[in-house]
């Protein structure tokens, strides 16, 4: 029991720093940068298309610090002014696939993980608008109509107390989820053997389709999965398929489903959907293709050293 709590405060240490970290850049752009995004947006339309178009579209979204409940009213109001589908798609994809937030929690896995899923997620966010400009041309892919009542919180007068409420917002909506992250993370790593993890490595296809498929249910939230990865990943499992993971999890999280259901229509959702899943394992396998120099995660030595050492005691005792 005493190695279960040392497992715990250990996990709380290694994700502790990037999520007060993260919450505070969050909070930041999402006070002081959300309107300059808006316009930023609506300028990609009137200088911009293409390629260019998606690319500034899918980039406003990776950085922009908003949760979907935030986005829709965003995207509903360019929606308004006369931003096209596509760029909206690709703005809102990247946006739930990632914020500044989750990028930066993603740090603790290594920076190279964190940059190859903001590539992710960037890419992801483009190939979502390209689609919607390729087979929706001339035709609706959204309906806002019926979220347009959702409000923004960020309303009182005094700029730095609009930033205090909204890092307190954050504590409050992450908080539980971070700390319910580093008790499952803990006791998958006491519970677990490693060689569980590790039947999968011989079958990278299989174990790629899993993490997709787990992703669906089981992502809890962006900063709670964190803990989970770096467990999993440090007793073999690969950068794809975790990145596949946080693909399929964070766009198919149950908190958003609803919303993006509403928005969507029952035909589009289930485009959307289908094309999470698709490219989830498509950027998993092009990952675990790319050299082990880039992709190796590079977890903090404490967690490896108590895993390693928790892995000897378990093979003396058998």
């Amino acid at each position: 029991m005493k190695e279960l709590g040392y497992l715990f405060l250990e996990q709380a240490w290694f994700v502790l720093p990037y999520w007060v970290v993260g919450i505070l850049i969050g909070s930041a752009i999402s006070v002081f940068g959300k309107e300059k995004f808006n316009h930023f947006l609506l300028a990609c339309q009137n200088k911009c298309s293409g390629f260019i178009g998606l690319f500034l579209a899918s980039l406003i979204g990776v950085i922009s610090p908003l949760c979907l409940y935030g986005t829709i009213p965003v995207a509903a109001s360019l929606s308004e002014k006369g931003i096209k589908d596509y760029l909206l798609a690709a703005f809102m994809m990247s946006s739930v696939l990632l914020n500044p937030q989750l990028l930066i929690y993603t740090m603790a896995l290594g920076c190279n993980v964190a940059l190859l899923r903001f590539s992710v997620c960037l890419i992801g966010g483009m190939l979502a608008g390209f689609c919607v400009m390729l087979f929706f041309r001339d035709k609706p892919f959204f309906t806002f109509d019926k979220l347009y009542n959702i409000k923004n919180r960020d309303t009182n007068p005094d700029i730095w107390k609009r930033f205090i409420y909204n890092v307190g917002r954050n504590i409050k909506t992450t908080g539980p989820y971070f700390l319910l992250g580093i008790v499952l993370a803990a006791l998958f790593l006491y519970f677990v053997p490693s060689k569980l993890i590790l039947h999968f490595t011989d079958y990278p296809q299989a174990e790629v389709l899993t993490m997709v498929i787990a992703g669906i249910p089981f992502y809890i939230c962006g900063g709670g999965t964190i803990p989970l990865l770096a467990g999993w990943m440090h007793m073999g499992l690969s950068t794809g398929a975790a990145l596949a993971f946080t693909v399929s999890g964070a766009a198919t999280k149950i908190t958003n489903l609803s919303a993006v259901k509403v928005i969507l229509g029952v035909k589009h959702f289930i485009y959307y959907v289908v094309f999470v899943c698709l490219f989830g394992f498509v950027a998993g396998l092009t990952i675990n293709a790319l050299p082990a120099e880039y992709t190796a995660p590079r977890i903090d030595s404490s967690i490896q050293n108590h895993q390693s050492h928790h892995n000897m005691k378990v093979l003396y005792e058998r």
